[in-house]
């Protein structure tokens, strides 16, 4: 048992998504001084200790403590006010099924975690994700067990594709959608979640990936 004492504590157990259990980290820390500790009790899971580590040194919030058990570890989390990652990410996301979401939208939000400018530009099918009320499915055989895999991801961490977009907007992402596919794929501007999402096409997203330190394509 760790003799560090903690300001604030999570139980995380039975989450091994790690953009899941950060983003409620970020969320207790957000109301904690600078130099207090947050406690964070996580399943004893390879990949998180991995992301957790990576996670501080991209932020600065330090582990200043590790408590290890054969089902369990804790992570002490010293608050910093230092934010050491500055950059910026531009990710275009154009498949809007289950399965293809996954990836882009966890990528955007550990990054939105680790400090980065977050700037997601959707086209084609994937306009609809910024529908209001959108859910999305599985995408050809698989798509009569979308409530069965949507259940089993979100057991573990992995929430519905709009939580991630209110996750992301509540952490500052910028979102864009491409004017071009809206009528074609039945989206209209009064549908959409977010009042503020900029309407475009290629050329405004091509200035910000051309001041982007990193880009990211997805079909």
């Amino acid at each position: 048992m760790s003799n560090l004492s903690s300001h604030k504590s999570i139980d995380m157990r039975g989450k091994t998504i790690t953009p899941y259990i950060l983003y409620h980290a970020d969320q207790q820390l957000g109301y904690m001084k600078e130099g207090e500790v947050l406690e964070i009790s996580t399943d004893n899971f390879e990949a998180i200790e991995n992301d957790f580590r990576a996670w501080s040194r991209m932020t600065g919030n330090g582990i200043v403590d590790l408590e290890s058990g054969n089902d369990y570890q804790r992570y002490y989390i010293k608050k910093s006010g230092i934010k050491q990652n500055e950059k910026k990410l531009a990710m275009t996301i154009s498949d809007a099924s289950l399965e293809k979401l996954i990836a882009p939208l966890g990528l955007a939000v550990s990054a939105a975690l680790s400090g980065t400018d977050v700037y997601i530009y959707f086209q084609g099918p994937a306009v609809r994700v910024l529908k209001k009320n959108f859910r999305s499915k599985l995408s050809g055989l698989g798509r009569p067990f979308s409530s069965f895999a949507r259940k089993g991801m979100e057991k573990v961490g992995h929430v519905p594709p709009q939580d991630k977009l209110n996750q992301l907007k509540e952490l500052g992402a910028h979102f864009y959608i491409c004017g071009g596919s809206m009528q074609p794929f039945g989206v209209k501007k009064k549908d959409l979640i977010f009042d503020d999402i900029n309407i475009a096409e290629y050329f405004t997203f091509l200035e910000i990936m051309d001041s982007a330190d990193t880009t990211i394509y997805l079909n």
